[in-house]
């Protein structure tokens, strides 16, 4: 089995307003950039043969520092972008209740079957996403490798692989640390979740005591 751990990209300058920037190429912070550089630090001693990322800049620059603390190359994958959220790109949940508040509800009950209007339908993101993991499964059996991706892409893939119903992802998973941990082994015929949302300042912490 392959050892996955996933971890979403780094604080950027929408975090503090908390707007929805799915596909939406928004820059990091930064305390992003730290934060890139403190998974850099665990990086160097994880075990990593690869690091593979999705096409939005906040990711790849997150994902870079890593790639080059273990010296590997930096793989990039579409399949590992983050939900499109159409209508909602940019807002805040305040500005999505004043501009569209019946389908903000609708989505709120079920965030699948009523996903965020013009957007990307969960199903298919989630579908390419772990149809990505599936492939790294082939090209790293038995390997230890790190994904950085997107905070709701992650959230569905991990209901998808253990079992979850997709629309319960919001409430299962309510949210996933900027450059936090999550952990996963996976085969083609079974998946496990060994660790979630461990906050790296935690992992270092305990790094440098030890």
């Amino acid at each position: 089995m392959t050892q996955f751990v996933l971890v979403r990209h780094g604080e950027t300058e929408w975090h503090a307003e908390n707007r929805y920037a799915g596909i939406s190429d928004i820059a990091l912070t930064e305390r992003g950039l730290e934060q890139a550089q403190q998974l850099a630090a665990w990086a160097r001693t994880a075990g990593l043969v690869a690091v593979w990322t999705s096409t939005l800049t906040r990711a790849q620059l997150t994902a870079t520092a890593c790639a080059e603390a273990i010296g590997v190359p930096l793989n990039v994958d579409e399949r590992l972008r983050e939900l499109d959220f159409g209508h909602a790109e940019g807002m805040t949940r305040a500005e999505m209740h004043e501009r569209f508040p019946e389908a903000l509800r609708a989505f709120r009950a079920d965030p699948v079957a009523d996903h965020l209007p013009g957007g990307e339908d969960p199903t298919a993101a989630v579908r390419r996403f772990t149809g990505c993991l599936y492939d790294l499964v082939d090209r790293h059996p038995d390997d230890r490798v790190l994904v950085v991706a997107h905070t709701t892409a992650i959230r569905l893939a991990l209901c998808e692989l253990i079992g979850v119903p997709l629309r319960d992802y919001r409430r299962i998973f309510p949210s996933v640390r900027n450059c936090a941990l999550t952990e996963i082994r996976l085969s083609r015929e079974a998946a496990a979740l060994l660790e979630f949302n461990t906050p790296i300042e935690r992992i270092n912490a305990v790094q440098e005591t030890t």
